[in-house]
């Protein structure tokens, strides 16, 4: 599958603003936890943003509200995919 690049430098500024705001903190912790497993910078925001496309592709498909708790708890289980 093709990466649409304006859509990942998307996601990957929602990411550094939740970290920049640790807001989620879990995306922050997340990240450094990743970052101490040795992913990459750029690894460790690819798997947080899956995570993240997991709550837009639900709000956008099922017109579902954003669920924080399934944000965090698929935050957590990384680097296991979150579907």
């Amino acid at each position: 599958m093709e990466t649409n690049e304006n859509l990942r430098k998307e996601i990957f500024e929602i990411i550094a603003n939740q970290i920049r705001t640790n807001d989620p903190p879990e995306t922050k912790q997340t990240y450094k936890r990743l970052m101490d497993m040795g992913y990459t910078a750029f690894v460790a925001k690819q798997y947080i943003g899956q995570c993240l496309v997991v709550e837009i592709f639900g709000t956008m498909k099922f017109q579902e509200p954003y669920n924080r708790e399934r944000y965090i708890n698929n935050l957590k289980k990384l680097p296991q995919k979150p579907f």
